[in-house]
């Protein structure tokens, strides 16, 4: 397996938010344009190297906000001990009380638990149980899988987001202030120091660059969520330029965009 270096030279593109004029969206297009995609329970081999099939589910997820965890707590409420190999311990010990699916981490934030080292909606690998009929994985994206529903509406923020990231600036010009929302790759650097600590990583990595559909149309769901659908529309636009001017390139031969993901490239040239 081949992990390109992080901190590369990007493309970006800005635009002003149609719906306000202060607001700046600021958009990865070498990220949103490679072929980056999921290959859980396909090659991909966990952060950990001792958890490989726990994908990037060992720590448990850490809540967004207050509403991030109770929409969480109440999608987890139509969860059935068929479906979910830990649907017993997540019961409340106090008849009433919501279920026990949350913590707190050594910091104080609020995070899903953590059950047999790894986060308690992964089912695991090999289980098998008297009734149990669910496959290994994240109960919450079967969950969305079953009801017809996108895994958006299911997970955590941070679980449904990744490997997006959506962060926020501010930028001064004159006397006057904007709001520049940032979307990017949640790439190793983007962990702080704990990023150094992952033993595999998907986004940099080759293995996970073979998607049929560039990541701002695989992620398109993902990304309205995020910026809402007319910036997604204008993103879309210039993601749309893009790729058909590197096709054509491509096509000639001539390796004028320098700026295309470096795993992407990788991954095409195996």
């Amino acid at each position: 397996m081949s992990e390109v270096k992080s901190g590369f030279a990007r493309d970006w593109v800005e635009f002003t938010d149609p719906n306000d004029a202060d607001e700046i969206y600021k958009c990865d297009l070498t990220w949103l344009t490679s072929y980056w995609t999921c290959i859980y329970g396909n090659g991909c081999q966990g952060v950990f190297a001792d958890r490989p099939n726990d994908g990037c589910c060992t720590e448990g997820a850490m809540y967004s906000d207050e509403d991030d965890e109770a929409r969480v707590l109440a999608v987890a409420e139509h969860l059935t001990p068929e479906m979910w190999q830990f649907y017993d311990e997540a019961r409340p010990k106090r008849k009433g009380a919501p279920l026990n699916i949350s913590e707190k981490d050594s910091d104080g934030d609020r995070k899903t638990r953590q059950v047999e080292k790894s986060c308690i909606f992964l089912n695991r690998k090999g289980h098998e149980a008297p009734g149990f009929t669910g496959s290994f994985g994240c109960v919450l994206h079967h969950l969305a899988e079953q009801t017809d529903r996108h895994f958006v509406d299911t997970k955590p923020d941070v679980c449904w987001q990744l490997p997006l990231r959506r962060s926020f600036e501010t930028r001064e010009v004159g006397e006057r202030e904007y709001s520049v929302t940032v979307i990017g790759e949640y790439e190793r650097l983007g962990w702080g120091d704990g990023g150094e600590d992952f033993d595999w990583y998907c986004t940099s990595n080759t293995e996970a660059h073979v998607g049929t559909q560039p990541v701002y149309i695989s992620n398109r769901t993902e990304l309205i969520a995020l910026m809402g659908a007319d910036a997604y529309a204008i993103l879309a636009k210039h993601c749309d330029s893009r790729v058909k001017a590197i096709n054509e390139i491509n096509r000639r031969t001539l390796p004028l965009f320098v700026l295309q993901h470096p795993a992407t490239l990788a991954a095409q040239a195996k």
